[in-house]
């Protein structure tokens, strides 16, 4: 995937326009996109790789790049804009992590184990054990509530604002800091090992 060469952000009009007609099936608009969302992209990913442990054998290129692979092969994805974009990527980007950190604690024949939300840098953390606890704790979220899990998943991992989330979720900006708030309580509970079933 080639960085974009100009180096100031793109009209968030633009990146959507690219986005409906990469939907539409314009592949053109797609080799006009990648070079635009690239360092939106490498933000993101350098997000997550500075909650992962050091040494990590995933580096944020190739977090990137696989990110971008699977996000090419959504063929039927209706993109709405760029935020709804960059969510679905922040959600492909935690997905590779989880799948990386599971693979490691296998070959290592590592147990998993509760963590503390402190110890998960909120909801996130810097040992493969927390991620897979809080991935697990994520899809429990979902199950529960899948519009929470949803702006944990925009807002902390994707660092999409309360606005850009509401915008996605199709929802008041009053809803997403609520649901911002249950949820950390929930995701705090449920790490260290004592949530209620309710959300």
């Amino acid at each position: 995937m080639q960085r974009a060469a100009q180096s100031g952000e793109p009209a968030v009009g633009e990146v959507s326009t690219l986005l409906r007609a990469w939907s539409g099936g314009d592949q053109s608009a797609l080799d006009r996109l990648t070079p635009i969302v690239y360092d939106g992209l490498r933000r993101l990913a350098r997000r997550y790789m500075r909650r992962e442990r050091p040494g990590h054998s995933l580096q944020t290129t190739a977090l990137v790049n696989e990110a971008y692979m699977r996000l090419v092969d959504y063929e039927r994805m209706q993109w709405q804009d760029r935020a709804h974009f960059f969510a679905v990527s922040a959600q492909l980007m935690r997905r590779i992590l989880v799948e990386h950190a599971r693979r490691h604690n296998l070959k290592r024949g590592g147990g998993l184990q509760h963590v503390s939300l402190e110890e998960a840098a909120v909801v996130g953390g810097d040992r493969p054990a927390d991620l897979v606890a809080l991935d697990d704790a994520m899809n429990a979220l979902a199950r529960l509530d899948a519009r929470k899990a949803q702006v944990v998943e925009m807002r902390f991992f994707g660092g999409l604002s309360v606005g850009e989330t509401a915008e996605v979720l199709k929802v008041s900006s009053v809803t997403v800091k609520r649901d911002w708030s249950t949820a950390k309580l929930w995701l705090y509970r449920e790490l260290a090992g004592g949530a209620s079933d309710g959300v």
